[in-house]
């Protein structure tokens, strides 16, 4: 077994401190992303709410419209 010494523990701690590093540039990527998935999915839900507006008032409408179409 190879003796510890302290510049083999500072060489593990460099390696250990660059790879910590890398992850958390990942951890940020992925937070990029997620918050722009999130920003879509609100677009998304916005644009379904729209469309369930418009469908509500043509639907509506055709109540009106049939409502005379019976008394004429």
């Amino acid at each position: 077994m190879p003796e510890v010494t302290n510049e083999l523990m500072y060489e593990l701690l460099k390696r250990l401190d660059h790879r910590l590093g890398e992850l958390c540039q990942d951890f940020s990527d992925v937070k990029s992303e997620l918050s722009s998935i999130r920003g879509h999915l609100i677009a998304t839900e916005s644009d379904m709410k729209n469309i369930y507006g418009v469908l509500a008032r043509r639907d509506a409408r055709l109540e009106r419209i049939e409502f005379r179409l019976k008394d004429a």
